[in-house]
C-alpha cells in the first residue's frame, strides 16, 4: 500500500514525459527548454508543502491527511486534463505537487512508526521495489495513452489511479501514530522538533546526501525526452530505454532487501556512493573521447542508477533512525530540504542541456562527490563503519 502510496507521485512526474512535445505544442510553448517547466513546477510544489504534512500528520493522524491530499491530488489532475492555456496547466501541476508531497512525507512516517534500524532498511528498500516499477512502466504507458488518445488522456488516467489509491487507504490502512507520539500543533513544539532534526549530525547528514541523490533523478528526468529525441533521435524506443534504465533501479532496490540485514546500511551505501562517482568519470572520459552512442549512455546510465538506488533507501533510513518520536516532522523537514535542494540542482543541470549528455553527466559526477565529501565529515573521516543509532 505505501509502495502505491508513492507511486501516486511517481506517475506525476514520470507519465507525462512522452507527452512533452505535444503538450507544449497544443499549448504554444515555443521555447523548447520551457516544456521542462511542466516537471519542474511540479516538484517545486511537492518540495515545499513537505514542511506542512509532517506537522498535522504529527497531530492528527496519518490516515485522515493522506486521504485528503491523495483526493486533492485526483481533482487537479481533472483540472489539468481540460487546461486550455500553458499557465493553467502550470497551475495545475503546482497545486497537483503540492498534494503529493504527503505521499513521500507519510508512507516514510508509517514505515517509520512500524520499523527501526536494519528492518526499517529493508522494508523501506521492498517499498521502494514496488515503487520503482511504475517509473519502469510510466513512461510506456504514456506512450500508450498516446496511442488512443491525446496528452490530456494522462491526466484522466492520474486521476482514476490516485483516486483508487485514495479508496485503498480509506479501506484498509490503520492509524499508526501511537497515541502517546501524537503532538501539539503549536509554534514551540514544531521548532523544536525541527531543531531536533536539523541538529543531529546523522538526520542532517544524510538528509544533505539524499538532495545529492535526488539532484540525479530531477536531472534526468528533465533531460530524458532531450537526450534521447535531441542528441540519439531514438524517439521510438525512448519508453523502453528509459524503463531499462529504471529497471536496474527496481534490482538494485531487490538486492538492497536481501543484503542490507547482514551488512548493514553503511557498508552497502558507502559502497554504493564509491561505484556511483567512479561510474561517472568513466562516463565523463567516454564523452571527453568522443565515443558517447545511445549504447554507451544506456549502458553507463543504467549502472550509475544502480549504484544511486542502493545509496537513496539507506541514507533516507539513516537520517530517519534518530527520529523516531518525531518521525512525521522529521519526515517533512527531511523530505523538504533534500527535495527543495535537489530540485533546484536538477533544474540548472536541466536548463544547462546544449544538446549533448555532457551537462547531465557533469552534473551526476558534481552530486556523487559532493555527497561523498557529506558521508566523511558526517562519519569522522570513516565510511563503512558500524553505529549506535541515537549518537548525535
Amino acid at each position: 500500500m505505501m509502495a502505491m502510496v508513492m507511486a501516486v507521485n511517481a506517475l506525476g512526474v514520470d507519465m507525462m514525459l512522452p507527452a512533452l512535445p505535444a503538450i507544449s505544442a497544443d499549448l504554444g510553448v515555443t521555447v523548447e527548454n520551457h516544456r521542462q517547466w511542466v516537471i519542474a513546477i511540479y516538484m517545486a510544489g511537492f518540495s515545499v508543502m513537505q514542511l506542512v504534512y509532517g506537522p498535522l500528520a504529527d497531530r492528527f493522524g496519518r490516515r485522515p491527511i493522506l486521504i485528503a491530499t491523495i483526493a486533492v491530488y485526483a481533482a487537479m489532475s481533472l483540472i489539468a486534463s481540460v487546461a486550455a492555456s500553458f499557465t493553467l496547466l502550470l497551475v495545475a501541476r503546482l497545486l497537483q505537487g503540492m498534494a503529493s508531497a504527503s505521499t513521500r512525507v507519510l508512507s516514510v512516517s508509517v514505515v517509520r512508526d512500524c520499523y527501526g534500524g536494519r528492518t526499517m532498511a529493508r522494508v523501506m528498500s521492498l517499498c521502494t521495489m514496488v515503487f520503482l516499477a511504475v517509473p519502469i512502466l510510466a513512461p510506456s504507458l504514456g506512450q500508450l495513452v498516446l496511442l488512443i488518445a491525446p496528452w490530456r488522456g494522462i491526466f484522466y488516467a492520474l486521476a482514476a489511479f490516485s483516486g483508487l489509491v485514495a479508496l485503498w487507504v480509506a479501506l484498509r490502512l490503520p492509524e499508526t501514530l501511537h497515541p502517546e507520539d501524537r503532538r501539539a500543533i503549536t509554534v514551540a513544539s514544531i521548532a523544536s522538533a525541527m531543531k531536533h532534526t536539523l541538529t543531529n549530525r546523522y538526520s542532517l547528514g544524510y538528509t544533505l546526501c539524499i538532495a545529492c541523490m535526488f539532484s540525479c533523478i530531477m536531472s534526468f528526468i528533465n533531460s530524458a525526452e532531450q537526450v534521447f529525441v535531441d542528441v540519439f533521435d531514438v524517439e521510438q524506443v525512448f519508453p523502453l530505454i528509459f524503463a531499462g534504465i529504471a529497471g536496474t533501479m527496481a534490482l538494485a532496490a531487490l538486492i538492497n532487501s536481501r543484503i542490507v540485514e547482514r551488512y548493514g546500511m553503511r557498508k552497502v551505501s558507502h559502497s554504493a556512493l564509491l561505484g556511483m562517482l567512479a561510474i561517472n568519470l568513466v562516463h565523463l572520459a567516454t564523452i571527453v573521447a568522443g565515443h558517447e552512442t545511445v549504447v554507451t549512455f544506456a549502458i553507463l546510465q543504467g549502472m550509475m542508477m544502480f549504484c544511486f538506488n542502493l545509496t537513496g533507501s539507506n541514507f533516507n533510513a539513516m537520517a530517519m533512525e534518530p527520529m523516531a518520536h518525531i518521525a512525521g516532522t522529521a519526515s517533512s523537514v527531511q523530505g523538504f530540504l533534500s527535495t527543495v535542494l535537489g530540485v533546484i540542482a536538477g533544474f540548472f543541470v536541466g536548463q544547462a542541456f546544449d544538446g549533448t549528455t555532457l551537462p547531465l553527466v557533469l552534473g551526476f559526477t558534481g552530486a556523487a562527490a559532493t555527497a561523498l565529501v557529506i558521508v566523511l565529515i558526517v562519519e569522522r573521516g570513516r565510511l563503512f563503519h558500524g553505529h549506535i543509532a541515537n549518537r548525535v
